[in-house]
């Protein structure tokens, strides 16, 4: 390094020289040339090592090092001065001087960063031409765009050809960054991606917010070009963002709210030194709240439930991952209530989170007797061995599709919210039932399906255009359920879920980020509701519209107390569901919930409640569902 800049700072002041004095060279200079020569090389290999830029990164050299090279020629130029004042002052003009700085400087600079850059050109022209190569636009030309692209360029089995960027920020539209133009705004995207024969877009725009999500989605609806986004985790990475980060978009960029933050150490207080009981625990939702619960140090947690290899596969994990938690597994059916005490009796819980159910609203309109002898009765022991073991809380997961039922699964939601009120009347245990809608990703949400249709090349089925659900991760849902069950809010919590999504668009944009085009290499067929499902779900009855919200995201409802003969229906409940008499289920259903509609009944179900109406309301909830 310092031989090649000798040879450069030698030349620079020799052409220097040239060009002040043209042919006409004094001879008093060309006596003293050879001495400023050296004196000069000296100089400045003096403040290059000073500066350090005798190491240098030819890969990852950037304008930290080239404000170093600055500084370093503006200092030797500085000393040098100083020196030719003392000897050369007379046949060494200052021109020169000031020449000789502006050709150094371009010649250090070149010699330093021409190898990286011919570098780069080199691997951008290999990758244009390689075959499987992706032609990509960057969304986003801020500091995440920037370090992104600076790896892409780096990296030689990158697998994207990146043709540009594109961003809304007027300032920067025309310009350059790392070599790539800002090609235009992001509502210029399909005319982008058709000109340049784009097809993949990385999204570097780590806090990119829904609603632009899904407006992105839509301007690309018609093209094929599949998707990556930093995930936000990663935008405090200023300095760290690379290529590796990239995840695919998936649908939880797509919900129409904010990211909820959770205060662990608010959770920890509540949960730490607990023993805790969970049902259902190997399910989608009860395996989640094992999972957060058993990270915050309970003094021991018990996993209920009946599908043995789902419970062992997440007690191994569990043990795995949290080696200190005493955990239980425990192969029960909560129907068994003399099952249910003696776990009681055996454990002690102080928490019970009560996530087992059955939740399938198709197949639970095939088998009524079913969901109630698990989602009512199941409900009911649960809650007596916590009542009879003392326990602290008592927690139930319910469901947006319990308001105005129209499935025997949501009626059956509804009772068991009535049930525990019943029981919390005369028991020291505290007891809540928190709601909520869809979860992504859950055993029953429509996204595993539709990922598995679009995998088999469609179609994606949807029940109908306008239907509407309400959506939340799992993780957020369970973080805000541990929050509302065990913060003592009231009998009823309900979790704010943001806007609700049409399962259409959903479906559309599923396909999209999948990189195909919806109804062209994907289609989207309307199969019609099925027994039981509403095109719409609400999270509040009319009776339990006024609420009041107790913390972020969380709001508590009063609902109406269960009728003065709730146990004498129960008990006819109880009949029917055992006889498998599903046409008296559904009556005894009507009895005790007269918001519950059933929708689609089959056969001759339908022909007998439409000749024999339920009977009369009972007191304490009235009929609204007409």
């Amino acid at each position: 390094m310092l031989g090649v800049d000798s040879v450069l700072i030698a030349g620079s002041l020799l052409v220097a020289t040239m060009l002040h004095y043209g042919d006409g060279l004094p001879i008093s200079c060309k006596d003293i040339l050879p001495r400023a020569v050296a004196m000069l090389v000296a100089v400045r290999l003096v403040t290059l090592v000073g500066m350090g830029l005798h190491r240098w990164s030819f890969h990852r050299s950037g304008i930290h090092e080239a404000v170093r090279l600055e500084l370093a020629a503006l200092a030797g130029t500085i000393v040098f001065e100083f020196v030719r004042s003392i000897f050369f002052m007379d046949t060494l003009p200052a021109q020169v001087v000031a020449l000789e700085f502006f050709i150094t400087t371009t010649l250090l600079g070149f010699h330093r960063f021409a190898p990286r850059m011919a570098r780069q050109w080199y691997l951008d022209r290999r990758r244009a031409r390689a075959r499987g190569t992706q032609r990509t636009l960057i969304v986003g030309a801020g500091s995440a765009g920037d370090l992104l692209l600076r790896d892409l360029l780096r990296d030689r089995e990158s697998p994207w050809h990146v043709i540009g960027l594109v961003d809304d920020d007027p300032g920067k539209q025309g310009t350059f960054l790392n070599g790539k133009p800002v090609l235009g705004v992001l509502d210029a995207l399909p005319e982008l991606m058709k000109k340049h024969r784009v097809t993949q877009v990385l999204i570097a725009i780590p806090r990119l917010s829904p609603d632009r999500t899904r407006h992105l989605l839509s301007l690309c609806r018609h093209q094929s070009v599949s998707f990556k986004i930093i995930p936000a985790s990663f935008a405090f990475l200023d300095e760290k963002i690379t290529a590796a980060m990239l995840h695919d978009l998936a649908p939880e960029h797509l919900l129409p709210r904010d990211a909820i933050s959770f205060d662990h150490e608010e959770v920890h207080r509540l949960v730490s030194g607990r023993r805790i009981l969970v049902t259902g625990g190997a399910g989608s939702i009860g395996s989640e709240i094992v999972r957060q619960v058993a990270g915050h140090s309970p003094a021991s947690l018990v996993v209920v439930d009946i599908n043995e290899n789902e419970l062992y596969l997440l007690v191994r994990q569990l043990q795995s991952r949290h080696p200190h938690v005493p955990v239980h597994s425990v192969v029960a059916d909560i129907r068994d209530l003399d099952r249910m005490m003696r776990i009681g009796q055996e454990f002690s819980p102080q928490y019970v989170f009560h996530a087992a159910a059955h939740k399938h609203v198709p197949l639970m309109e095939e088998s009524p007797e079913e969901a109630i002898k698990n989602n009512v009765f199941g409900t009911q022991n649960v809650a007596r061995m916590a009542d009879a073991c003392g326990a602290e809380r008592f927690i139930l997961i319910s469901t947006d599709k319990a308001v105005r039922p129209s499935s025997v699964m949501g009626a059956s939601k509804r009772l068991a919210e009535m049930v525990i009120r019943d029981i919390a009347k005369t028991s020291r245990t505290s007891f809540c039932a928190v709601r909520f809608g869809n979860v992504l990703g859950s055993a029953g949400s429509v996204v595993p399906l539709f990922k598995q249709q679009i995998q088999a090349g469609g179609p994606v089925t949807v029940t109908h255009p306008d239907c509407t659900r309400y959506f939340m991760i799992i993780p957020e849902a369970v973080g805000l359920v541990v929050l509302a069950g065990l913060g003592g809010y009231g009998e009823l919590c309900i979790l704010d879920m943001g806007a609700p999504v049409r399962i259409a668009e959903l479906a559309a944009n599923m396909i999209t980020m999948t990189g195909l085009v919806p109804d062209k290499d994907i289609p989207i067929i309307y199969t019609g509701l099925r027994p039981g499902e509403k095109l719409e779900e609400t999270l509040l009855s009319e009776e339990e519209a006024l609420t009041q919200q107790v913390r972020n995201r969380i709001k508590v409802a009063k609902s109406p107390a269960p009728p003065a003969d709730f146990q004498l229906q129960l008990r006819r409940l109880d009949r029917a569901a055992k006889a498998g008499d599903a046409l008296d289920v559904k009556r005894a259903l009507q009895d005790l919930i007269p918001t519950y509609t059933p929708s689609r009944m089959p056969g001759t179900v339908a022909k007998v409640l439409s000749v024999f109406p339920p009977a009369k309301a009972s007191t304490g909830e009235q009929n609204v569902s007409a």
